[in-house]
């Protein structure tokens, strides 16, 4: 009854039923953390033309390109349970009939936590790796990049490149009205489950929606088939005007 077996598997027991409880009470205590997102998110410039958007594309359609500036703040939804934060930008507009709305991502990253990016090695404690060369150059550099360490979360973008083309399944884009930008976020624990984003005003205790975080509504450009470059130049303040826009193949 006392034999070793008995005992490692009573240990063991003891470990996980400890460490299972753990995990439970790490996952809980999030929720009574602070949460204030905010983002602000602005239209560079849209362009409409024809084309094929992908390699594997059938057939040529119509897709809008997208700029956007973006501002964001996430460092709130980083603590010691978060280990990275999935963050994307859809554009959403209405539907051919107006019946419904559309909505396709034009971008997304994904920003690590520090325990993420820069991971515990238990080897370290017993190996002491041989210090590297470095040049005066590289070490004033490496300095300069300890002291300014931001937090993980902050985006500052201007005039970015969408990573994805907006299309349709009715291969129509041109001049569609109404249609917005808006960020939204995914946080991924390391324990827990998956949050999701909370729009403005929304509250769930003491997490709070993102403040900002969707841009003016602007219009689509018209497509012509002139051969005349074209695209809507938005600056700070001012609405989106619609514009001409070629064909390319």
């Amino acid at each position: 009854m006392h034999s070793t077996l008995v005992r490692a598997q009573n240990v063991f027991g003891f470990f996980t039923t400890v460490a299972f409880c753990t995990a439970i009470l790490t996952a809980l205590s999030v929720v009574f953390t602070t949460q204030e997102p905010s983002a602000k998110i602005e239209l560079r410039n849209v362009q409409v033309v024809k084309g094929r958007p992908h390699y594997y594309s059938p057939k040529k359609e119509e897709y809008a390109h997208i700029k956007f500036d973006l501002d964001a703040d996430f460092t709130s939804l980083f603590n010691w349970n978060t280990k990275q934060l999935f963050v994307w930008v859809v554009a959403t507009y209405p539907s051919p009939d107006a019946s419904s709305l559309s909505q396709a991502v034009i971008w997304d990253t994904i920003i690590n936590s520090h325990s993420q990016s820069h991971p515990f090695n238990p080897l370290q404690l017993f190996t002491k790796p041989p210090p590297a060369k470095k040049s005066s150059k590289a070490k004033k550099q490496s300095a300069k990049k300890q002291e300014v360490d931001p937090e993980p979360g902050i985006l500052r973008l201007k005039n970015t490149k969408p990573k994805y083309q907006v299309t349709d399944i009715s291969g129509i884009l041109a001049e569609r009205t109404n249609v917005t930008l808006e960020i939204g976020w995914n946080v991924q624990p390391w324990v827990g489950a998956l949050t999701w984003t909370l729009g403005e005003g929304q509250v769930l205790g003491r997490w709070k929606g993102v403040e900002g975080g969707k841009s003016k509504a602007f219009d689509m450009p018209p497509l012509k088939k002139k051969s005349v470059g074209s695209e809507t130049v938005v600056s700070s303040g001012e609405t989106p005007q619609a514009a001409e826009a070629s064909a390319v193949i």
